[in-house]
């Protein structure tokens, strides 16, 4: 009837009218948060709390210029990244994110750290997670106690060619200079067996090596497999991996502020402390995790979380510098 009668303006008001609903219902419509990240970078137990009805995309950092990762980029509302990758994004492309109602959740290690970050940069990351490196001896239980004292024991002649390094020349440099040794970085770089991020592990298993460096996150699973691997944490101090939340839309904090306070249940803390990822906040418990001397072989001491180190973001300058310091390490 309303067809047969209606003029023609009246019906392509009408028109206009049913496309707004539409459009405004669809608007209304509950839209999944999209958080991405390099999935080899982080523990099943991590994985396990994202919320259940976030949508968790998969990206490569290292390809990060493939259009297939730089669609996912964009598209997604979250991205987790670890503190090598940092100078490989702009900044420009975040939302604000590191308010009050965050940062005030903090430790103390980590509002230091992000204090070495430019303002603009420092408002748009939130600390999420730190990982340290360890030592990982294989078949050498005689290493393990002086491998807990200090560094100085990668200069073994037992270890010469049989250690994997992590595959950053400033990760290899910052170990040297904890070494009380004259040319210490070339020295350490003559034990290396090979210089390796992705299968270290896979290499020290499977061949002639004795000791990988690594992050624990990503070994915690091997030690409990093989019983040829031990751990170990110099009193020294370790590097920190961390890890940051940066915000690609404007999310309501609410619901990054719910999802953080959830990470602070206990056997979630604990679930994520066996799998070598510790989180930067300030509860009780929590900080209970980088004190406890329970399990001393298993977890960093308090001595050396206390003598553990981070990395700032370089500038340019200091890039050529480190880059022609490694280079002139390898000169005879």
């Amino acid at each position: 009837m309303f067809l047969k009668f209606a003029t023609r303006r009246e019906f392509l008001n009408f028109g206009k009218l049913s496309l707004l609903f539409f459009l405004n219902s669809c608007s209304n419509l509950p839209n999944k948060v999209k958080i991405a990240f390099q999935n080899s970078f982080y523990p099943e137990s991590f994985k396990d709390i994202i919320p259940k009805d976030w949508k968790q995309e998969k990206i490569n950092f290292e390809n990060i210029r493939l259009q297939k990762n730089r669609n996912t980029f964009f598209n997604s509302d979250l991205i987790l990244i670890n503190d090598g990758w940092i100078s490989s994004i702009d900044f420009a492309e975040f939302e604000k994110i590191n308010e009050h109602a965050l940062i005030e959740n903090l430790d103390k290690r980590s509002i230091d750290f992000l204090g070495s970050f430019n303002q603009n940069q420092r408002s748009k990351l939130l600390p999420i997670g730190v990982v340290p490196y360890t030592i990982i001896i294989k078949n050498n239980k005689e290493l393990i106690n002086s491998a807990r004292t200090s560094w100085d024991f990668l200069l073994s002649k037992k270890l010469t060619g049989k250690i994997i390094f992590p595959q950053s020349p400033r990760i290899i440099l910052s170990i040297s200079q904890k070494i009380s040794s004259s040319n210490p970085l070339k020295k350490l770089k003559s034990q290396a067996m090979l210089f390796d991020d992705k299968n270290m592990l896979n290499w020290l298993i499977n061949s002639d090596a004795c000791v990988a460096i690594v992050p624990y996150s990503l070994c915690s699973k091997y030690l409990k497999i093989d019983p040829r691997l031990s751990l170990v944490f110099p009193n020294q101090g370790v590097p920190l991996m961390w890890h940051f939340l940066l915000s690609r839309s404007n999310l309501n904090n609410e619901i990054l502020i719910q999802w953080i306070k959830s990470l602070e249940n206990k056997s979630i803390v604990d679930k994520l402390v066996s799998q070598g990822w510790y989180l930067p906040f300030k509860s009780d418990y929590l900080q209970s995790k980088y004190k406890s001397e329970m399990f001393p072989i298993s977890s960093p001491s308090e001595k050396c979380w206390e003598n553990s180190w981070s990395f700032p973001v370089l500038t340019n300058e200091q890039k050529i510098n480190l880059k022609n310091f490694w280079n002139e390490s390898l000169t005879p």
